[in-house]
């Protein structure tokens, strides 16, 4: 399997890629982009290290100077190739993915991602065919560090809200967001995996895996907290559980964002194909102009920009800015939502209450099927309900969402990863159920064994 993903590079490391593939990426990068200065992070695993010494010979053997950033987060290295105008960076880090993975998140000037389509496919074509061998430059280029957290936290503290009244836990998933739990997380009633490990012994760094939200859920409750927090590896998703220690959908979210930038002109709002259309409705209803698009990183930022979007969300939990170079942090949303957590708390309300008013359709989540032919299966779907039922809104350009009078569904292929991954929404929970059957008699057959 290609480690040239979609939004990024990734894989395990010393099995799909080493020391030389990081020199030969660092040295072609620089190439392409013929950038004569360059800014690196890295996140806190193991290989990390090893990773950027290759890299960075083969960007100073090119005659690139490399600005060094040491550990960062994800969300850091954006902030620093547009705040200080770098031509590119590269984050060294596998996000969410297990210890033994790492990779490269790549961004051209004003923190424009490199995704497989915009330039990754070709450093993928240049070391699997030689097509651009490395160069070594008479004039090699400089390692220089380069330190910017203060200049980074202090932009962060304008979104940090004065005086809290709510109690709020954090886990940090033994993730880089640690870098930040004294200066911007200071007042946490209780914090857990609050240490940078990159062998991550609390959980994997994947909020969205269930298994991976019980201790945060866990400790939301006993501490009576009224919000719980936990972020990613690389902190550039960040998820959160209600004061009874329920998880909550990420695309709900937008709706306390939509809140909090009220009033904002254009006030346009960026959400992918998957979103709730209770979140649709609430925002509308608040004065915002909805735009959906694809699923990743890499469509949302330049779609953001197309549109003059103020924010932008995925049900992965990524939350874009405006504000924020168009990009995602986990550590500005949940400055944030402790900022309108603590509104309504003090107006009476619990996130739980307040959320259960604004949901007005039930939601199956996303499931995942592991299908031997996905383009069949999802021909079948879109055929049999299509025929059966009136179509109100269909959209085509991330698999299908199609919506009917009182339900919808979105069914996809995986960018990143082997399934077919299906969700369901309806008026109300018995419906919703008659529909789950509808699909498990459709894609029954295609299920590998």
């Amino acid at each position: 399997m290609s480690i040239f993903k979609s939004y990024d590079i990734r894989g395990i490391y010393n099995e799909e890629w080493n020391r030389d593939t990081a020199y030969r990426i660092g040295n072609i990068l620089c190439q392409i982009l013929n950038a004569n200065k360059i800014l690196v992070g890295m996140d806190g695993r193991v290989s990390s290290p090893e990773i950027f010494k290759a890299f960075s010979d083969g960007a100073t053997d090119y005659g690139t100077d490399t600005y060094y950033a040491g550990l960062t987060t994800t969300p850091m290295i954006y902030f620093g190739t547009s705040y200080f105008d770098f031509p590119a960076s590269v984050m060294i880090t596998a996000s969410h993915n297990p210890k033994n993975y790492n990779g490269l998140k790549v961004s051209a000037k004003n923190s424009i991602p490199i995704g497989y389509e915009t330039g990754l496919n070709r450093i993928e074509e240049a070391i699997n065919k030689g097509t651009i061998p490395p160069v070594k430059k008479e004039n090699k280029g400089k390692v220089i560090e380069f330190n910017f957290i203060d200049k980074y936290t202090r932009f962060m503290e304008n979104y940090r809200p004065e005086n809290l009244n709510l109690a709020y836990t954090v886990d940090f998933s033994n993730g880089m967001a640690n870098l930040f739990s004294t200066s911007l997380f200071y007042d946490a009633r209780l914090k857990i995996n609050d240490f940078i490990d990159g062998n991550f012994p609390g959980h994997e760094p994947n909020p969205l895996e269930t298994k991976n939200q019980t201790a945060i859920k866990e400790a939301t409750k006993s501490s009576k907290s009224d919000l719980g927090i936990i972020f990613d590896g690389d902190a550039d998703r960040v998820m959160f559980i209600d004061e009874n220690g329920n998880f909550i959908q990420p695309d709900y979210i937008m709706a306390l964002l939509g809140l909090y930038f009220k009033g904002r002109t254009p006030f346009n709002v960026l959400y992918d194909i998957r979103t709730s259309k209770s979140v649709d409705i609430f925002l509308k209803e608040l004065g915002a102009s909805c735009y959906m698009w694809k699923v990743g990183h890499a469509y949302a930022k330049r779609k953001l920009r197309e549109i003059d979007g103020i924010f932008g969300g995925e049900l992965a939990g990524h939350y874009y800015y405006k504000d924020f170079y168009y990009c995602d942090s986990g550590v500005l949303t949940s400055l944030i939502v402790l900022n309108m957590v603590d509104k309504l708390k003090s107006s009476g309300k619990s996130l739980s209450s307040w959320l259960t008013s604004i949901v007005k359709y039930a939601n199956s989540g996303e499931i995942n099927f592991t299908i031997s032919d996905k383009q069949k299966a999802i021909q079948e779907v879109v055929e049999h309900f299509t025929k059966k039922e009136k179509v109100v809104n269909i959209y085509d350009f991330d698999g299908y969402r199609i919506e009917f009078d009182d339900w919808w569904f979105n069914i996809r292929p995986s960018n990143t990863e082997p399934y077919l991954r299906l969700i369901v929404e309806a008026r109300d929970k018995i419906l919703l159920s008659q529909k789950l059957n509808e699909f498990s008699s459709i894609l029954n057959p295609f299920l590998k064994n």
